[in-house]
């Protein structure tokens, strides 16, 4: 209980600060004063496991989509818990996310505050390691960065360890000392050698092995059925979505034209995120590291339900979430309307 105390505490002051940098966004049409332009106010990460949202904005597809009368406003997040607080206080519509934030935001608001609407990716995630470490006994004493204490990466390690007969706790100790910080400072402290290893999503898996020699000790797809597990999906915030119906299902539509563009041509795709991820922060991907990236990621229109049931259950069993009723957490019913129309087949919330 008092770890779950001490996370609970740290999520809860990391949510009072929203980090969002909140640009002027992609115009739907229209235009104007009045009161009768409706707007959409939408969230993403500049990270290549939210392509979904990188293309549908640098393409237009969701102005297509909303068309004439609809702005949208895009925001962007550097962390979890700033968007969630952002869909907390009203100040954006939907978000794309990594399945942590989400079932936070569910058990924080008793199944009141969201819904996961779609799936966005799957995979890319990887444990990299300096190159003398070969085994799972080779961790011991060593250490490894995470992005966040208790983010979906952190839970997925402390998990892995734990059935591996390894223990840790949040203050770093253990078998394996857990050290949360930022991705751009893992990579730093790695090629320094201050860390060992880092499990870590792309584009810094990949980054950490083209840039720093490192080498990957377990892919994450390798632990789910089918080697596939929820990384990104689209949520609403359901105050919203319930008085704007026709919204929800233009998003949708927008949201279905991007994964099926990243499918048809991924090369293209790639290059359309990169010039997002360029115009985002000032910094594109060198094409090798965005290549390999790109190959480690499935897009998909699934959120993959089983895996975040599994995610929840593992933080539960690391002792960084209490236990938690995911039953309503999906709203399928508006996706699988879309991709009815498209000949698609419809996806399960199981």
């Amino acid at each position: 209980m008092k770890t779950r105390r001490v996370v609970a505490a740290l999520a809860a002051l990391a949510l009072t600060a929203v980090t969002a940098a909140c640009g002027g966004g992609e115009s739907a049409g229209g235009g104007g004063s009045t009161g009768a332009v409706k707007e959409v106010r939408l969230g993403y990460f500049p990270n290549i496991t939210h392509s979904t949202a990188l293309v549908g904005v640098e393409k237009g597809l969701f102005s297509k989509h909303l068309g004439s009368g609809v702005s949208l406003k895009t925001s962007t997040f550097n962390a979890g818990p700033a968007a969630i607080e952002a869909v907390f206080s009203g100040a954006i519509d939907a978000t794309y996310i990594g399945p942590n934030p989400a079932i936070n935001a569910w058990a924080k608001s008793k199944g009141q505050a969201i819904k996961i609407i779609a799936g966005s990716a799957s995979g890319g995630v990887s444990l990299i390691v300096k190159p003398e470490i070969t085994s799972v006994e080779g961790l011991k004493g060593k250490k490894i960065a995470t992005p966040q204490l208790g983010n979906t990466q952190d839970v997925a390690l402390r998990y892995w360890l734990q059935e591996k007969g390894l223990k840790t706790d949040v203050k770093g100790g253990g078998d394996v000392h857990i050290v949360p910080q930022e991705n751009s400072q893992t990579l730093q402290t790695f090629a320094t050698g201050d860390i060992d290893g880092a499990w870590v999503p792309e584009p810094f898996a990949s980054r950490l092995i083209l840039e720093s020699k490192g080498k990957t000790l377990v892919d994450e797809r390798d632990l789910w059925p089918n080697r596939q597990f929820v990384i990104t999906h689209l949520i609403v915030r359901q105050e919203w979505a319930k008085a704007n119906p026709d919204l929800v299902k233009k998003l949708l539509e927008a949201h279905v034209e991007s994964t099926k563009y990243i499918t048809d041509d991924p090369a293209a795709a790639a290059k359309t995120v990169n010039t997002a991820i360029e115009k985002l922060t000032q910094k594109p991907l060198k094409p090798e590291v965005l290549d390999s990236a790109f190959k480690n990621i499935t897009f998909t229109n699934d959120p993959i339900a089983s895996s975040l049931v599994g995610s929840a259950d593992h933080a539960i069993k690391v002792g960084l979430l209490d236990p938690v009723d995911l039953n309503g957490i999906y709203d399928l019913k508006t996706l699988n309307e879309v991709l009815a129309a498209q000949g698609q087949q419809s996806i399960s919330d199981k």
